[in-house]
């Protein structure tokens, strides 16, 4: 079977615990973590052949975090190390509906140390899907190396996807993020945002229509919106549809995006959708609206667990679920 390579940051995700009583100090636990690195995972327990590529630190975190994606099926032939700077954090807390706010410890960091030379020759040989998220493009440096990747699978004959994943946080305060966003949504056949980054990106372009558009403009063919509970949307460049989605009760959220897409490309994965035979996919309204539900049931089942890696469901879950909830 033809590869997934997810790129970008993997990083540690410290989540909140409930504190023990009155006067106890908060408690972090440590959980692998870092949005593409999410997908990888998500897409290999789901039945895809999925690899990460990126650069993680020799510290004990990295040594974590690449022991956790090989403990998951994760290809790690495209994991760079370094020593010239530790692994990122990320402290994660939860509200009552299990929407999660973030605080992070990043830069420096070693996944922004990534650069081209650090691809592997044989990287993007029988590649189907290249995917990246807009994490890995808050530097100038690990933009560049960002968007050539998604160049090199283009030309290498892969799908090229984006999950915005939009961190404001991680930016710095004098770089404005929609040039890069721009850039790299150009880029993309397949791009996943949430509601939030949707409108994000209407800043200066008005209407969806106005948006649309001007991501037409670019490679894009495929466009999912999602909306937590709310029905997600889909665009293509001759349709449109919405789609419910699943009614869970939400305990951790952090890598429910990440699931939903890890579905979807693990699914495109095994049906050997090429660049060539995707536009007649998304015609097919009703194999697309399969795909997207199993992607929406993977992410619902996410989000009833905490955790980040280990809150991915394998495939017998995900058909067990989507037979039991409407």
């Amino acid at each position: 079977m033809s590869s997934i390579l997810c790129f970008g940051e993997a990083l540690i995700d410290f989540h909140a615990q409930p504190q023990g009583g009155a006067g106890q100090p908060p408690a972090f636990v440590p959980f692998a973590g870092g949005a593409p690195a999410n997908v990888a995972v998500a897409a290999a327990r789901l039945g895809g052949n999925a690899r990460f590529a990126g650069m993680l630190a020799r510290d004990m975190f990295g040594d974590f975090l690449l022991k956790s994606l090989t403990d998951l099926g994760v290809g790690t032939d495209d994991v760079a190390r370094t020593d010239e700077a530790r692994t990122a954090l990320a402290f994660v807390a939860h509200d009552e509906k299990g929407d999660r706010s973030f605080s992070f410890y990043r830069p420096p960091a070693a996944d922004l140390l990534f650069r081209p030379e650090h691809f592997r020759a044989s990287a993007f040989d029988d590649l189907a899907i290249f995917h990246v998220c807009s994490n890995s493009l808050t530097e100038a440096a690990i933009a560049q190396t960002t968007v050539e990747g998604m160049r090199r699978a283009r030309a290498a004959g892969a799908l090229v996807s984006f999950d915005m994943n939009l961190r404001p946080a991680l930016w710095p305060k004098d770089e404005a993020p929609l040039p890069r966003l721009w850039e790299t949504l150009h880029e993309a056949d397949v791009i996943k945002l949430s509601a939030e980054e949707f409108a994000f990106i209407h800043a200066g372009a008005g209407s969806d229509d106005a948006v649309l558009d001007r991501l037409w403009k670019g490679n894009a063919r495929l466009l999912l919106v999602t909306d937590g509970a709310e029905p997600m949307r889909w665009f293509s460049r001759g349709a449109r549809g919405t789609l419910a989605g699943y009614r869970v009760d939400a305990v951790d959220t952090t890598a429910a995006g990440d699931a939903f897409v890890g579905g979807l490309l693990a699914r495109l994965s095994a049906e050997g959708v090429t660049p060539a035979r995707f536009d007649t996919l998304i015609a097919d309204e009703g194999r697309l609206v399969d795909l997207i539900r199993f992607a929406a049931a993977c992410g619902a089942i996410t989000a009833t667990r905490k955790g980040s890696f280990t809150a991915i469901p394998d495939q017998a879950e995900v058909k067990a679920f989507m037979e039991t909830h409407a």
